[in-house]
């Protein structure tokens, strides 16, 4: 158990003894005497003397919306002063379904009719819970928030607390909050303010002026009425102390531009190249211990909170979620896990439309079952089937749709991509599991003993799933999300520190070698389309050589991760790590691993 975890236990234990009018000392003396652990940074040091013309105390108290303001104006400001005021308890807007603004930027699925009472351009109904730790604002329930509406779930995230001396004795919080869409991986991130007292709360003003989302962009604001209810929520002492010990634990960052100065010659406009800026959401190149960053820019300025951006995984699922799965079960029960029959453990392949007999996990994992229409590149991911199943939410309906397609070759011969695939295949994981353990979820073991142990943040720590629902099957090869720290600890993981977590081996070494391209005997198969790349265990690899920088006096391989709309995250042989997330269909990144070389060679590591 992590030790976050192992907090959140005892908190539990000891919520539990009170409320059955036990004396929790026999218990749990430890868990009773447990102090809060501070946030790295706090407590603020501010006098207080804040210069603000936007969401003064006037206009939060009894002002209006018309349009989004600078988004600075939510952030932390550098006189903020200690917070005099705990927040502990539950905040609920009301108004979200009428309220607020809606520009439409792109719409490409017509989603937003022209009412204004469209759900899509507004809020769903917001009921939060929230502790504090000095002056950080944390959410009891941290990851995706399934709310019932047919739209938006979302993602509340870790916010900030102080006093300004115009604020007549009120104290005020911002936090993030991203806006999901429901059953697909689009990700809105936005943000809140509002003033409160122990009793009194103002009205909370919001604006969503950011996405990573291709088909459908939007700003939406607004300012609603809003309540406070004071109460002790169960756990905190274990939000608060897991939240410090997740900040504590991020990489160390530096802005992308400090590379110039760490590595004199690297020349930091190659990150970041061949992606236009407005569709950026992004990026950055973690090497040598140091995650650089970019900044994270808005419509309306850079974000109030860039450390907490939400980024969608989309297909980078498949190989962080689906592979590593694989690994991880390979790691607890051997590779031979790799020859395991998806017909053994999916039953539903009894009455597929194709042929599932003999497709092995391994055969799964690479795209190459041998079922489906057309072999041309992605023509299969981009067709009808395939917009059904993704359309698709319960998932009787998802697992019939991915089994739809006819048996054509025999499987393990020739790559065709088919997101509905992993998701077959991650039910088979799941089920085998159950089978061999009793574990009742695939992501809740990949969660405990996996993501957990390298440090993920709580708010990523959930995934996507069928039936609109906390308890629905994992997506498998989407649904994800991450932050910057996250991406960059997963590659860490992958490409750094060979699949361990200190001296613990998480990932099976010689399966994951397979997937990052050090066995030269197992490349993967080659992908259709031009250019053509490897394909190995969900992850995609190029090819260098000195065609691509006259620097190399050898040739390598890159294994990357791929989105849909404009994401890549590339592993290089140098332990570098190059990352983006866009949303304008744009994949440029050679010129980023052509300029890490410069740090250290890809050729001699």
């Amino acid at each position: 158990m992590s030790p976050v975890r192992r907090v959140l236990a005892a908190a539990l234990v000891l919520c539990a003894a009170l409320a059955i009018g036990q004396s929790p000392g026999g218990l749990l003396d430890s868990a009773a005497a447990a102090t809060v652990t501070p946030v790295p940074g706090d407590p603020l040091t501010g006098s207080g003397a804040v210069n603000r013309s936007l969401l003064t105390y006037a206009q939060l108290m009894s002002g209006t919306s018309t349009a989004p303001v600078s988004d600075g104006a939510f952030a932390l400001p550098a006189q903020a002063a200690p917070p005099t005021h705990t927040f502990e308890g539950t905040l609920t807007l009301s108004g979200e379904a009428t309220g607020g603004g809606f520009d439409e930027l792109r719409d490409d699925f017509s989603y937003t009719p022209a009412v204004a009472d469209s759900p899509w351009k507004h809020l769903p109904e917001i009921d939060l819970q929230f502790v504090q730790n000095g002056s950080h604002l944390i959410p009891a329930r941290p990851g995706l928030l399934y709310t019932g509406a047919t739209t938006w779930n979302l993602v509340a995230g870790n916010g900030r607390v102080w006093n300004e001396n115009t604020d007549n004795g009120y104290t005020r919080a911002a936090f993030p909050l991203a806006l999901v869409e429901r059953n697909a991986n689009c990700v809105h991130n936005g943000v809140l303010t509002f003033l409160f007292t122990d009793t009194a709360i103002s009205q909370v003003r919001y604006q969503v002026t950011q996405e990573t989302c291709m088909y459908f962009k939007f700003d939406m604001w607004g300012q609603l009425a809003a309540t406070y209810t004071p109460a002790a929520v169960p756990g905190a002492e274990a939000l608060k102390n897991g939240y410090a010990a997740e900040v504590a634990g991020r990489l160390p960052t530096k802005p992308i531009s400090a590379l110039a100065t760490d590595y004199p010659g690297v020349d930091v406009t190659k990150y970041g190249n061949g992606v236009t800026p407005a569709d950026m959401t992004a990026y950055g190149l973690f090497i040598n211990g140091t995650n650089y960053v970019s900044g994270c820019t808005t419509r309306f300025g850079s974000y109030a909170f860039c450390e907490h951006m939400l980024m969608p995984s989309y297909s980078t699922a498949k190989s962080a979620f689906a592979s590593l799965a694989l690994m991880r079960l390979g790691q607890t029960h051997g590779a031979g896990i790799y020859n395991e029959r998806i017909r053994d453990y999916v039953p539903e392949t009894a009455s597929a439309y194709g042929d599932w007999s003999t497709v092995t996990f391994d055969d799964t994992i690479d795209m190459a079952t041998g079922n489906y229409r057309w072999a041309g590149y992605e023509v299969d991911e981009g067709g009808r089937t395939m917009s059904n199943f993704f359309t698709a939410e319960p998932y009787a309906t998802k697992m019939s749709t991915a089994l739809s397609f006819p048996a054509k070759t025999a499987p393990g011969s020739l790559w065709v991509y088919h997101s509905s695939d992993t998701f077959v295949l991650t039910r088979a994981l799941g089920n085998y599991l159950k089978a061999k353990t009793g574990a009742a979820d695939l992501y809740t073991t990949m969660r405990d003993e996996v993501y957990e142990p390298i440090g993920l943040s709580a708010g990523t720590l959930s995934t996507e799933r069928t039936d609109n629902s906390p308890t629905g099957v994992p997506f498998g090869g989407y649904g994800l999300f991450w932050t910057r720290d996250d991406i960059a600890k997963v590659t860490k993981l992958l490409n750094a520190d060979g699949g361990r977590s200190g001296t613990t081996q998480l990932l099976n070494a010689s399966m994951l070698a397979d997937s990052m391209q050090k066995d030269a005997g197992d490349r993967g198969l080659n992908t259709t389309g031009s250019p053509s790349f490897k394909y190995n265990n969900g992850f995609w690899a190029k090819q260098f050589t000195s065609a691509d920088d006259p620097a190399y006096t050898c040739s390598f391989y890159v294994p990357f991760m791929s989105g849909y709309g404009g994401i890549t995250v590339a592993m290089m042989p140098n332990g570098g790590a190059y990352y983006y997330f866009s949303d304008n269909n744009e994949f440029s990144w050679a010129a980023a691993v052509n300029e890490s070389d410069k740090i250290r060679s890809q050729c001699n590591p």
